[in-house]
């Protein structure tokens, strides 16, 4: 079973909790219940979840509601915690590099924070 934990900046901010408080209630609701299915099940999809190529070892979440795509980006730490850093409305066909480069950068900080 996976853990999932939202990513603070060392200012504390939180930017998980920010981009859920822009989304409306059924948009939050679905994503918590992405969030859950991706906790609890063994073997999750790859329409729910999925590392992403050519990247610094980041995942993807993704949830759809409507005409809506969102994806919230992170790693893994150890091999059960998912840290959730980043997260953005999809657009585009492809995860534009600069939401992949915001994603890495902040793993960087939480691993090097992490360590002291």
């Amino acid at each position: 079973m996976r853990e999932i934990k939202f990513y603070k900046l060392e200012s504390g901010d939180c930017p998980i909790e920010v981009f859920l408080d822009s989304l409306s209630g059924k948009q939050v609701q679905k994503v918590a219940w992405t969030l859950q299915l991706i906790e609890e099940m063994d073997f999750v999809p790859t329409k729910y979840f999925k590392k992403l190529v050519n990247t610094d070892d980041i995942w993807e979440v993704r949830v759809q509601v409507g005409n809506n795509i969102f994806r919230l980006l992170g790693f893994l730490d150890g091999g059960n915690l998912v840290i959730l850093n980043h997260a953005f409305q999809k657009k585009t066909q492809k995860t534009p590099s600069r939401e992949i480069h915001t994603a890495e950068t902040r793993k960087q900080d939480y691993l090097n924070r992490r360590i002291i």
